[in-house]
């Protein structure tokens, strides 16, 4: 998939847990696990928003668009 999650290297940079930012961001520890691990198929913008102001960071810093080979 092109889009790359990056929050866990962003959860390391503020030394937060997965615990921790999920009671920060009110979302079970399962959804932000499989967010995570990149195996998210949408996010919602509301919850982006939250991740967002929990790490301090923008959007960007959380989602990388990576170009596919062609084959």
């Amino acid at each position: 998939m092109p889009i790359i999650v990056n929050l866990d290297v962003m959860m390391a940079k503020r030394k937060m847990s997965l615990n921790e930012l999920s009671e920060k961001v009110d979302l079970t520890h399962s959804n932000l696990s499989i967010l995570k691990t990149g195996k998210a198929k949408a996010i919602r913008f509301s919850t982006l928003e939250a991740i967002c102001k929990a790490l301090n960071c923008q959007p960007s810093d959380i989602l990388e668009y990576v170009e596919e080979p062609q084959k």
